[in-house]
């Protein structure tokens, strides 16, 4: 039987390792790589067969999500299961719209890493079941825009209203309403409960205030 070849891309090095001791433990799969960048997984590619990348979301040079839309499109028979901290369901819907055939959580590391291989190797989708809820019960909620989304990063840095009218060159009224907008659209409490939610659904990334 011809072994399920396995990429690993993560640039956290012990986890990276973990990550490839609990595949190559698998009799029916075997490690091809392990590298800590996006682009070095789609270089490896270019030279090495590869069934299964397993992909972190959040890298240096080239991100998870535009990693997996470039091995999508110029390998298609590469398949990515994407593997990460971030249970939001904007998160997931990226990664599965950017062409990742399963999104597993860190958390969930050990036999269900390789049941999910498996069942992605032949030809199924794969997600958490954690994250599989959230995208259920968001599913018809209202989609944030990119303007109520902008207003929330900048919400989320301690501006007020008028310094986000301000950068956003929009009046202080029209914050307020994008702001009462997405208050209702999340069923949040208060601009700081909207920001909380906005963080852990993907809605706005932590990443984005520390630049």
């Amino acid at each position: 039987m011809i072994p399920i070849s396995v990429l690993i891309v993560d640039d956290h090095p012990l986890f990276r390792h973990g990550v490839a001791g609990i595949v190559s433990d698998a009799p029916d799969m075997l490690v091809v790589g392990a590298v800590s960048t996006g682009r070095q997984a789609v270089d490896l590619c270019r030279s090495t067969p590869v069934d299964i990348v397993i992909m972190d979301m959040q890298m240096p040079e080239l991100d998870g999500i535009e990693a997996t839309a470039i091995l999508r499109r110029d390998y298609p028979l590469v398949r990515v299961i994407m593997l990460t901290t971030f249970e939001g369901d904007i998160h997931a819907r990226r990664a599965l719209k950017a062409g990742a055939s399963g999104y597993m959580l860190k958390s969930g590391v050990g036999d269900e890493l390789v049941d999910a291989i498996r069942a992605v190797h032949a030809g199924k989708i794969h997600v958490a079941s954690s994250v599989a809820v959230s995208i259920s019960s968001n599913l018809q909620a209202s989609a944030v825009t990119e303007r109520e989304a902008q207003v929330l990063e900048l919400a989320s840095t301690g501006k007020t209203n008028r310094l986000i009218g301000e950068q956003l060159s929009i009046s202080e009224e029209t914050v307020k309403m994008h702001m009462k907008s997405v208050l209702a659209k999340l069923g949040a409490r208060d601009r700081t409960h909207a920001v909380v939610m906005a963080l852990e659904r993907g809605i706005i990334e932590l990443r984005r205030r520390l630049r």
